[in-house]
């Protein structure tokens, strides 16, 4: 089990180097099975190995200019402040014990997974659902059929980037996902990036939300494995340099439908598995 749990976290990196998303989400499930680590500290550990695996593909992205760096700052701070707040004093407060329902016990790490399945569910459905292809015109386009101006794509909605970024910041808080799912449809919706400059700003803002998002952790006493933590994350690592590489060979268009199912059947088992163990 521990074998295959290590190769499986080949797969988080390889996702979140091809795609720039997806692979955070199975980190939880991955440590909780294969590691049978308590799904709080699960976490913690999640958001570890996410910033380093981000870090490392953002680093490779960024020699090839597929990164905003003021974009990240925008979409990353607001996020930053309420990843903290969750991790440093909400997700500690939490009793562990919330409710009984009949013969169900709704306990904290319970709660957790519930709403990481839930997550898991959305992502797939954003995943495998496809995009229309644009209409086909037998006219040559004119000023009147392009709506952008000539000097590029029109202004990112800040209100809409910072509201978003809250969003992300609270759901990476409170369940310890990288949150590229939703990064990526916000920047290339409301930010306007190209896919994959959306990819490589997308693991930017992992890096730094999550890595703070540990530090939120371990700023009050927990017990962390740093030694196995290394160990997971240098596989994790492999894997996102090696789908950074074989993404300009990859199409992401197919992959990413085939990544949703199994993300899809991965969220049915942690929904079953939680509500019926």
């Amino acid at each position: 089990m521990v074998l295959a749990g290590y190769i499986a976290s080949i797969g988080i990196g390889l996702s979140l180097g091809l795609i720039g998303g997806g692979g955070s989400i199975l980190t939880i499930p991955i440590l909780v099975w294969f590691f049978h680590i308590d799904p709080v500290l699960a976490s913690t550990y999640s958001l570890f190995v996410v910033g380093f695996t981000s870090l490392a593909g953002s680093i490779s992205h960024f020699r090839k200019g597929n990164v905003n760096v003021s974009l990240s700052l925008i979409l990353g701070i607001p996020s930053l402040i309420v990843i903290f707040i969750m991790r440093k004093w909400i997700m500690p407060a939490l009793p562990e014990h919330i409710t009984t329902i009949g013969r169900f016990e709704l306990t904290r790490p319970v709660l957790l997974m519930l709403v990481f399945a839930c997550l898991m569910l959305t992502a797939s459905i954003l995943m495998i659902r496809k995009t229309a292809p644009p209409a086909k015109s037998s006219q040559m386009p004119t000023a009147a059929h392009n709506p952008q101006p000539p000097n590029g794509p029109p202004p990112a909605s800040l209100p809409r980037l910072i509201g978003l970024s809250l969003l992300i910041g609270a759901i990476t808080g409170f369940v310890g996902v990288g949150g590229g799912f939703l990064i990526i449809p916000s920047l290339v919706l409301f930010a306007r990036l190209p896919m994959k400059t959306a990819v490589g700003t997308s693991l930017l803002i992992m890096t730094l939300s999550s890595l703070l998002g540990v530090l939120g952790d371990i700023s009050r006493p927990i017990a962390i494995d740093y030694s196995f933590l290394s160990t997971f994350s240098a596989f994790a690592v492999t894997g996102v340099l090696a789908g950074s590489y074989l993404n300009k060979y990859v199409n992401d268009i197919r992959l990413k439908p085939l990544f949703g199912w199994f993300v899809l059947s991965m969220g049915i088992a942690v929904l079953i598995n939680t509500l019926y163990k």
